[in-house]
C-alpha cells in the first residue's frame, strides 16, 4: 500500500520554528518529486515547496522564500520542511503529495497525498 505520512506539526510562537516530515512507505520517494501543499481555513490549497527528484531543484513560493527549506533524506525515505520565523498567517493544515517526474505548483498533478498535519502559530 503506497502511503505519506506528514509529522511534525503543533502549536507554535510566532517567530518559531517547526520541522515537517513526510514519510514514505510502500514506494520509494526519490523516484518522485515531492510537494509541500497548506490549506488554511476558508482558503484555497497553496503549493508553498517542492523538491524535484528530476533535477534536484528546490522551489519555494514567495509568502515562504528565505523561511522555509525543504530537503530529502533517501535513506530514511523521507521528505523534510524546515520552517523558521513562522507567522500567524501560516497557520494551516500541511501536506505533502508525491508525483512523478517534474514539479508542480498545482496539487491536481499530485498522485499520492498524506492525511496532512496541523500547524498552528499563535501567541
Amino acid at each position: 500500500q503506497l502511503q505519506l505520512v506528514e509529522s511534525g506539526g503543533g502549536l507554535v510562537r510566532p517567530g518559531g520554528s517547526l520541522r515537517l516530515s513526510c514519510a514514505a512507505s510502500g514506494f520509494t520517494l526519490d523516484y518522485y518529486s515531492i510537494g509541500w501543499f497548506r490549506q488554511a481555513p476558508g482558503k484555497e490549497r497553496e503549493g508553498i515547496s517542492c523538491i524535484s527528484n528530476t533535477n534536484g531543484r528546490l522551489y519555494y513560493a514567495d509568502s515562504v522564500k528565505g523561511r522555509v527549506t525543504i530537503s530529502r533524506d533517501n535513506a530514511k525515505n523521507t521528505v523534510y520542511l524546515q520552517m523558521n520565523s513562522l507567522k500567524p498567517g501560516d497557520t494551516a493544515v500541511y501536506y505533502c503529495a508525491a508525483k512523478r517526474r517534474y514539479c508542480s505548483g498545482s496539487g491536481q498533478y499530485y498522485d499520492y497525498w498524506g492525511q496532512g498535519t496541523q500547524v498552528t502559530v499563535s501567541s
